[in-house]
Formats: structure tokens, sequence, C-alpha cells
């Protein structure tokens, strides 16, 4: 019974593997959509959202009978409760990564450079995202801890971006529109990298039995 109850955790590792890349692609596919990506790749991201949401409600459904069929115990149960955490804040990922990609059309040909702040958000988001999925597949509570520690640098970029826009709408008034279309961008990427907070923090639950923002054990 307990080798197979180990097997379906290894295949929800797999899974939650395979949903964190796809997160993963999203992000890529959007900054590649800022620096003055096609049609095809707009609906690329849109695309992937759709396998996001199916891969959460999969991997919903292989926790449920873990719990319901195998009767873990408490770390196991544990693991799991924290798995349907995190694929939350993954389907959430992939929702903010397809709100970049309707903004997108609106920047009227604008293709933002790759040393801009917000590309830096783009990879420090994915970054994250990665790894946060990777710390709870091997366990590993210090790069769960460096996940959370990361945020920091996002929002660091995000302020940059602010002040940057404050910037550009005091020269040029006329871009106001626009500014508050990248600085709605940026926010989306800000709440990618607090999603993946999100998830580092189940990791901790998942290997501790404490969760830092609400106190709980198990």
């Amino acid at each position: 019974m307990r080798s197979r109850f180990d097997q379906q955790l290894s295949l929800l590792n797999q899974q939650l593997t395979t949903m964190g890349a796809l997160c993963e692609e999203a992000i890529t596919l959007v900054a590649k959509a800022l620096s003055g990506g096609d049609k095809e790749t707009l609906e690329n991201i849109v695309a992937l959202d759709r396998e996001i949401d199916q891969m959460e409600r999969e991997i919903e459904g292989r926790c449920m009978k873990l719990v319901l069929q195998q009767q873990p115990v408490a770390q196991d149960l544990r693991q799991i409760s924290a798995a349907m955490k995190m694929i939350t804040d993954m389907e959430r990922i992939g929702d903010q990564a397809e709100d970049i990609a309707e903004i997108i059309p609106f920047l009227s040909g604008h293709a933002l450079s790759e040393d801009t702040p917000i590309h830096a958000m783009a990879r420090g988001a994915s970054k994250m995202v990665t790894d946060s999925v990777d710390a709870y597949v091997k366990k590993d509570l210090e790069l769960a801890e460096a996940v959370i520690a990361y945020d920091d640098i996002v929002d660091d970029c995000f302020n940059q971006v602010k002040h940057s826009l404050i910037v550009e709408i005091a020269q040029n008034p006329t871009e106001g529109e626009y500014a508050l279309d990248v600085l709605m961008i940026a926010k989306y990427f800000e709440r990618i990298g607090d999603h993946a907070v999100n998830i580092a923090q189940w990791v901790q639950f998942a290997i501790t039995g404490h969760h830092a923002q609400t106190g709980m054990l198990g």
C-alpha cells in the first residue's frame, strides 16, 4: 500500500513540475511579446493559460484521491495540502500572464528593450516560480527561503519602473495612457512574484509543519 502511495506522490510531483514549467513558459512568452512579439505569441500565452487551468483540475483530482483512498499520515497530508494550495497560486500566475498578453496590443507598437527593469521583473518572477516548485519536489527548505528573499529584488524593479514612468509622464504628458499600461504590466509581474512567495511558504509548511503567514501548524 505504501509503495503505491509513494508512486502516486511521485506522479503528483511530476505534474506539479509540469505545471510550473508551463507557468515559466507563459512568463517567457510574455517577456518576448513585450520586446515586440506577434499575434501568434500572444495566442500561445492564452493557450498556455488554458493548459495551466487543466493541470490545476487534474492535480486537484489526484490530491483528493490520495486523501480519500490512501489515508495519508500527517507529513504526507501536509505535502498534499501544500500541493493543493500551490496549484491555486500557479493558476493565478497563468491568469496574470494572460492579463499581460491582453494589455500588450494597447502599447501601440512600443517595444520594451531587454535591459529595462520590467524585463528584469519578468526574469526574476520566472526564476521564483521555477525555484519554488523545485523546492517542493526536492523538499529543499533553503531554496524555498531563497525564493521568499528574492521577492525583494522583484519589488525593487517594480519601484524602478514606477519611478521611470513618473519621469516619463512629466517629460511627455501625451504618453500617459501608455505609461499606465506599462505600470499595470509591472504590477502583474509583481503579483506573479507574490504568488511564487506563497508557493514557497507552502513548501515551508510541507517540510516543517509551520506556515509563516497563517501561523498554521500541522
